[in-house]
């Protein structure tokens, strides 16, 4: 594993950091990644690919919900359970990565997880709706072989921890590809506070990084002059799925306005959102904990003055935390081979 861009000197943006630079920085937030990473039989098939697992708190998420939102910069994607998140404004299950056909398999494996720990769901109660993210790794991975069983996806959030998540190579950003290089899972966070009422509040983003090609990389940002290995991989347009985190009290309307700014972030990467590619944003607040039952016709919830200065300040978290994660996945993954020889090179960040 590589070194985060920060420790290699280049500093983004302007907000400070969170004490671990990661989604983790946002209390209770949790991350939990399973790799695969072996060949399925001697005529160059190979497992390249991963699970990746993001909880926003370590409680019951169906029993205790979250605020949430999602923005779509580019629809070319295979996600479940956005439909209801937008519509409903709360996510109540972990938020879950991995490649474009593993999809079904950590659906499945997400619900025997909740199903397991929740009786309740389908009988006595309603059922439960599972968010999976994806993008495809097909050229390091044998993606046709579907090697992600439901079993990883319970691994994974099983895995999960409040430490400083894993970067680069792992979990679902085992076999991902970003600018022509090796990229993969990336995380940065940002602090904003409100001096005069001694306010902060922490913004983390996680990305798992899959797009764009090697001219579209605006390296001169980030001081790389060194020469790199020669890249040959022909990718497709690729994807990107962002998870951004806070603790700022948002409704869900809010904190769309806040996850549409990852794309500024995205962009100054060099992205354009390219026709086939998958470029979504999940978002949620851990400030509202909503009980799934309740006998109240109200409930009372705070959440920020939309005119008040603090909302520009996490309009700009969001961007420069984006940016960020996406440089981490990276500068901390590893050249990588996979299916029939590939090899997809790291990119040397270090001058």
């Amino acid at each position: 594993m590589g070194k985060k861009i920060r420790e290699l000197g280049v500093t983004i943006g302007k907000l400070p950091v969170g004490r671990k630079n990661c989604i983790t920085d946002v209390d209770g937030v949790q991350v939990g990644h399973v790799t695969l990473d072996f060949p399925i039989d001697e005529e160059g098939t190979y497992a390249c690919t991963g699970v990746t697992a993001v909880l926003p708190h370590s409680g019951n998420l169906f029993k205790k919900k979250v605020t949430a939102a999602s923005y779509v910069i580019n629809g070319f994607g295979k996600t479940t359970g956005l439909v209801q998140v937008n519509e409903l404004g709360v996510i109540e299950s972990p938020i879950m990565l991995t490649n474009t056909f593993g999809v079904p398999a950590v659906t499945q494996g997400t619900l025997e997880y909740m199903l397991e720990r929740n009786p309740e769901i389908g009988i006595s109660t309603g059922t439960i709706n599972l968010v999976v993210g994806e993008c495809n790794d097909s050229y390091l991975n044998s993606i046709r072989h579907c090697p992600v069983t439901p079993g990883h996806a319970i691994e994974a959030i099983q895995n999960a921890t409040e430490e400083v998540a894993k970067e680069g190579a792992v979990g679902a950003g085992k076999g991902m590809v970003c600018f022509g290089y090796k990229g993969g899972i990336g995380s940065s966070s940002r602090i904003v506070s409100v001096e005069d009422e001694n306010l902060s509040y922490t913004i983390g983003c996680l990305v798992l990084s899959n797009f764009g090609e090697k001219y579209e990389f605006q390296a001169d940002r980030y001081n790389s002059s060194k020469q790199q290995e020669p890249t040959t991989v022909k990718p497709t347009d690729g994807s990107i799925i962002i998870v951004l985190a806070t603790d700022a009290p948002l409704s869900s309307r809010q904190l769309q306005r806040v996850i549409k700014r990852c794309g500024i972030g995205l962009g100054r990467t060099g992205s354009h959102f390219s026709h086939g590619s998958g470029d979504i944003v999940i978002g949620f607040t851990t400030a509202h904990k909503i009980s799934h039952v309740s006998q109240s016709v109200v409930e009372i919830r705070t959440q920020l003055r939309e005119d008040h200065p603090i909302m520009n300040k996490l309009f700009t978290a969001a961007a420069e935390a984006t940016e960020e994660a996406i440089i981490n996945s990276m500068s901390q993954a590893v050249t990588t081979a996979g299916r029939n020889n590939h090899t997809v090179h790291s990119y040397n960040f270090e001058n």
